[in-house]
């Protein structure tokens, strides 16, 4: 946008320069084309009138000798015919056209304008004569290379002070840009630092047009008002969470405290209600987990490869229990945020659950990349994007034990280590969970 800005203001003070200093260029153009022709048309008059002086007294022998002289001195070259258009004194110049306009009793008016490109001569015509009586003419090819030389000095001149002005609009319209968009910089740094997580990021007093200084005061206050309803609305998770454990655990307590006084007609449903109960206390577990994973309350910044080879290793029971096999991989030596290790975790708690016996389930680290990939049923692509949400739960799948907040819990695990949550199709069939890291 700077740069936009930078070349609409350049590209109208370029315009305005141009209007300003092409016509005081044509301008000085012009009035050297005049005074040449005025300085010129001086000396061809005088000649004129010794050429009817020298052809009415009888003879223009005194002609040669003035044009000589003044040949030399201004190095100009004269030509002087007669009524009938005979050489009288001078030497030719090609001034047939001219000479002839000269006869019919037309001066020279007008010269063309002179620039330092050209033209290297001119030709200036005035009659010799009174009136209608014209007894000769006088054509002088006058050299412009004087006039061209003053015209090109200041045409560069003007060239010269167009560019000073367009540097000095270059650097005022850079600071004036950069005045008027350090508001609109900061706060694109500030909404990209909480759309990466970063909820406490503010825009600092910058300056600025008042009206950015406005929009940014307001942004802030917008930020503060988000991030004390998503405090409370955590604050009301965690703290619900909390509280209901209580109360659970009294009902289990008690509801074991009547088995006995059961018949055998009422112990089916006795084990369902404990099973519900299990459920809603796992349910009530995970909700925890999400709020305090959501206030970024926990886990050590950093796990060394080792430990977290020895943690995914750890599975390989588990897994041999339910007849999967499960392969470890891996070949980072970096340590990886603690984070890595509970994602790995809820992946592998996920293929445990729905990978049928017989199955193969391959965990891999490889250039902070984490690959969960198993040879399940597998999720369509509607179900890969709708599983990452909350509560969600396949409809083929809905007598699996779980809560549905696994994934969820992994995806802002994953943002709040500065990584990247993604569910992939396997081939022939299954499913990859696949986490990348930031460099």
């Amino acid at each position: 946008m700077q740069r936009r800005l930078l070349v609409v203001q350049l590209l109208l003070i370029g315009c305005l320069v141009a209007a300003l200093a092409v016509p005081l260029a044509l301008a000085y153009s012009s009035h050297r084309t005049g005074q040449l022709l005025l300085a010129r048309r001086a000396d061809a008059t005088r000649f004129a009138e010794l050429t009817d002086r020298a052809l009415r007294e009888g003879g223009p022998s005194g002609l040669a000798a003035e044009v000589a002289g003044y040949a030399e001195l201004y190095g100009t070259a004269v030509e002087i015919r007669d009524r009938d258009g005979r050489l009288i004194a001078g030497t030719p110049v090609g001034g047939d056209r001219a000479a002839g306009r000269a006869l019919s009793g037309r001066t020279t008016d007008g010269l063309p304008l002179l620039t330092p490109f050209g033209p290297p001569t001119v030709l200036v015509a005035e009659p010799a004569g009174r009136d209608d009586q014209v007894s000769g003419v006088v054509v002088l090819r006058v050299s412009t290379a004087a006039a061209r030389r003053s015209v090109a000095l200041v045409w560069a001149a003007l060239a010269a002070g167009a560019v000073l002005a367009l540097l000095c609009s270059l650097v005022a319209a850079r600071r004036l840009t950069g005045w008027v968009l350090r508001p609109v910089a900061e706060l694109d740094r500030t909404t990209r630092e909480i759309a990466e997580g970063r909820l406490g990021a503010r825009i600092g007093t910058v300056r600025g047009p008042v009206e950015l200084r406005r929009l940014e005061e307001r942004f802030n206050a917008m930020a503060d008002a988000i991030s004390v309803a998503l405090e409370r609305q955590r604050a009301f998770v965690a703290d619900a969470s909390h509280e209901l454990r209580t109360p659970l655990t009294v009902l289990a307590l008690r509801l074991e405290n009547l088995e006995p006084h059961l018949t055998a007609d009422g112990q089916p449903e006795y084990r369902r209600t404990l099973a519900e109960l299990d459920r809603l206390e796992a349910l009530l577990e995970d909700l925890l987990t999400l709020a305090r994973v959501e206030a970024d309350a926990g886990l050590p910044e950093a796990l060394p490869a080792d430990r977290l080879r020895a943690r995914l290793t750890g599975w390989q029971e588990l897994y041999a229990a339910k007849g999967l096999t499960l392969t470890v991989r891996v070949t980072d030596r970096t340590p990886v945020p603690a984070a890595v290790a509970r994602i790995a975790d809820i992946a592998l708690d996920n293929a445990a659950k729905f990978v049928p016996a017989g199955g193969r389930v391959a965990v891999s680290l490889t250039d902070r990349v984490l690959r969960v990939a198993d040879d399940g049923p597998g999720l369509d692509e509607t179900g890969r994007r709708a599983a990452l949400g909350r509560f969600w739960r396949a409809p083929e799948q809905r007598n699996v034990t779980g809560s549905g907040l696994g994934l969820a819990i992994a995806a802002e695990l994953a943002r709040g280590c500065g990584g990247s949550l993604a569910l992939l199709a396997n081939r022939p069939h299954g499913l990859v969970v696949e986490l990348r890291l930031g460099q």
